[in-house]
This record gives C-alpha cells, sequence and structure tokens, in this order.
C-alpha cells in the first residue's frame, strides 16, 4: 500500500483486494477465453462474502457505499478487467442513469435485475462516420411518430451490446436549427427490438472487448422510453460520464500498482551479467518513475473525487486526472513489459493484454486532446 487507507474502508478494501489477488486475477486465464460458468461462480461467491455491487445505492440492493470511500475500492476491483464484472459494479453508472431519469415502467423492469447481475445494459453515443471528439455532430435521429419513436442511424462501440437486455440510444431529436447541446436525447430500446441489428464485435488491437457496432433501422420504441427530459440528452451524459471517469481512473491506478508490483518482482529474482536486475541504475530508474507517477495520479484522483463529494462538477479536476491517469498507466505498464523482456511481450503474463487496454484509455470517454484544451481553458478563465 502506497498511501494511507481510512479506517472505515479498510475491512472492506481488504477483502476486496484479496477476492481480487486470490480468485479472480488467477482465473482471468478462464475468463479471457470466456468460461461463462467460472465467472458465474466469482459473482456467487461475492454475494455470499457480502462483497457484490458495493457502490450501488441500498434502495436499489445495493451495498449503499458512499462515492468517496467508494474510490478506496475501486481501486483494487481494478487490478483485473474482471473485475467490475466479478463483483457486481459494472452496471453502476446505468443504474443510477435508469434510477434517476426511467420512468417507472423502466425502472421496474430492469433495476432490480440489473443490479443484481441478472440482466445487463448498454450505452451507445459514437458513431463511425464522425468525430466522437464532438457529439454535436452525432447523426442518428429519433422521430416522433404519434406515441412512438422512430430511430434511425449506425452506432459502435456499444460495450456489451451482445449480451444486454437494452441500449441507451443518445439521438437527435430536435430540429436541426436547435441549440447544439439542447438537440439531443436519450432513448431506452430493448435489444429484442424489430430493426436493433448487431453489425459486429469491433476487434480493439487484437481484443474482442465486448464493443459492438449496431444499426438502428427504423427501430420503433414507445414515447415514454425517453430517458429524461427531451433535449437534455448532454445534461444526462454529463451526470454519467463525470463520476465514471474518476471510476476509470481510479481502477487505472489499480491496473498500474498491480504491474508495478509485477515489475519490482521480475527485477527482485531476475540475474543479468552476474547480478539481479534490481542493481541496474536504469532499471532503478524505472521504479522510481513508476512509483512517482502513480502517486501523482492517485492524489489527483482522490482530490477530484473529494470535489465530486462534496456537489461540485469538478470539471477541471476531472479532465486533469483523465489525461494525467491515462498516461500514468501506460507508462507504468510499459515499463513493466520492457523489465520482463522477451517474456512481457507473450501472454505468460497479463501485461500484454493490459498493455492493449492502457492505450485504449487515451480515447474513451473522450481522447487527451480534448480534455487538454477544455481543462486549460477553464483553468485560464478562473485565473483570467
Amino acid at each position: 500500500m502506497l498511501f494511507p487507507v481510512p479506517d472505515r474502508v479498510r475491512d472492506v478494501r481488504d477483502a476486496v483486494h484479496a477476492f481480487m489477488t486470490e480468485r479472480v486475477e488467477p482465473a482471468e486465464p478462464a475468463l479471457n477465453a470466456g468460461d461463462r460458468e467460472k465467472l458465474l461462480k466469482l459473482r456467487r461467491e461475492a454475494k455470499d462474502e457480502g462483497l457484490w455491487a458495493l457502490g450501488h445505492p441500498t434502495e436499489l440492493g445495493g451495498g449503499g457505499m458512499p462515492f468517496l470511500d467508494y474510490v478506496y475500492i475501486n481501486e483494487v476491483q481494478g487490478r483485473s478487467e474482471w473485475g467490475q464484472l466479478a463483483l457486481g459494479t459494472f452496471t453502476l453508472q446505468d443504474s443510477l442513469m435508469l434510477h434517476k431519469y426511467a420512468s417507472p415502467r423502466w425502472r421496474e423492469r430492469y433495476l432490480a435485475p440489473m443490479v443484481a447481475g441478472e440482466v445487463s445494459p448498454s450505452f451507445a453515443m459514437t458513431e463511425p462516420d464522425y468525430a466522437g471528439s464532438d457529439p454535436t455532430q452525432l447523426r442518428t435521429r429519433a422521430v416522433l411518430d404519434g406515441d412512438h419513436w422512430v430511430i434511425s442511424g449506425r452506432k459502435w462501440f456499444t460495450t456489451g451490446a451482445g449480451e444486454a437486455a437494452y441500449t441507451t440510444v443518445m439521438c437527435r431529436t430536435e430540429p436541426e436549427d436547435a441549440s447544439p447541446h439542447r438537440s439531443f436525447s436519450m432513448i431506452i430500446v430493448p435489444t429484442d427490438t424489430p430493426g436493433y441489428e448487431i453489425v459486429r464485435e469491433t476487434p480493439v488491437l487484437g481484443l474482442n472487448g465486448g464493443h459492438y457496432e449496431v444499426a438502428y433501422n427504423d427501430v420503433r420504441v414507445p414515447a415514454d422510453n425517453l430517458l429524461g427530459p427531451r433535449g437534455h440528452g448532454f445534461v444526462i451524459a454529463q451526470e454519467r460520464l463525470g463520476p465514471g471517469r474518476i471510476f476509470h481512473c481510479m481502477r487505472w491506478l489499480g491496473q498500474a500498482q498491480r504491474a508495478f508490483e509485477l515489475m519490482c518482482a521480475r527485477l527482485g529474482s531476475r540475474v543479468a551479467f552476474g547480478e539481479p536486475l534490481s542493481a541496474k541504475q536504469l532499471m532503478q530508474q524505472h521504479v522510481f518513475d513508476s512509483y512517482t507517477e502513480i502517486q501523482a495520479a492517485r492524489m489527483l484522483t482522490l482530490q477530484a473525487a473529494e470535489r465530486i463529494d462534496a456537489g461540485d462538477q469538478a470539471r477541471v479536476e476531472i479532465g486533469a486526472i483523465k489525461v494525467v491517469g491515462a498516461r500514468m498507466l501506460h507508462n507504468v505498464i510499459d515499463r513493466a513489459i520492457q523489465v520482463h523482456g522477451a517474456a512481457g511481450l507473450t501472454d505468460d503474463t497479463p501485461l500484454s493484454r493490459m498493455y492493449r487496454h492502457a492505450r485504449e484509455a487515451r480515447i474513451y470517454d473522450g481522447p487527451d486532446e480534448v480534455h487538454i484544451q477544455s481543462t486549460a481553458r477553464r483553468i485560464l478563465e478562473q485565473l483570467g
């Protein structure tokens, strides 16, 4: 542990850490190969041990852990890409969004089963033909026809669509001359609706990570499938993405910490030119740089979490840590691979897979360049 954990969360954090290191991480080869029964077994164990859905509100059937406490748990959960699915937290953002904005019919249909891990959600925003960094260009459209929305367009990187019960679709519902940030709405589309067509699972750096391209061929859904007020899609998206970026950053810390531990173990066990690698000054540089980058990113992340917990939107803090955290993750894993040499390029260690996922972090939920520009502009406005 490289920083103090509050006493109020230490016991449950230790329990989650043990669950991750003793059960989830050893199961990764089977999970990566698609062993569904192994995942279901881990889920049952998490529920039996009181570790399931810790960040979900109690009224939804979750652990009710406060936001600031949960970020400490989210870090150790992030040691493996399977942590969210094994511990029932993958649905947190969708559960909160549905709970706050959906009609009673959809809350009753999806909320409890989703928190229990019985059904999965998915979220569709990005489109293949338009710059994802500028969502005002989105062209998927929904037209109100009587008491139904008719949705036409194409989305991709809809994570989990292959198993999801429904997809929340961001689409234009207002005329072209409307204010860009009041032109879009979110609509719930059950995945068995006629016209909802999964085109392909999109490979990402050689991984089939559950990201799908989906066509909406005149999909008709009832008008009350609208999530929140009409034209408020960007407002809802911001509420979803802000805390979600903190969750990403905490999980990245868990991944980086794991890579750091693997690197240090390798340095202590490998001998070259008559002495351990740990005695080499250039190897020590890797340790120093990784330690300081992890610590700096952790402090920035906790600062952002404290601001959100206090009711602030924390846009500067979130923009900063999204960039710094993604870079830190890539750098630490890259050094760990370098220390492992040829072995780091293989699947004999988790580093190869971790490295590819780390590269994604600089793009999803907004590319670095957008966060740098918007964060710097806000800082200049505050100080000008």
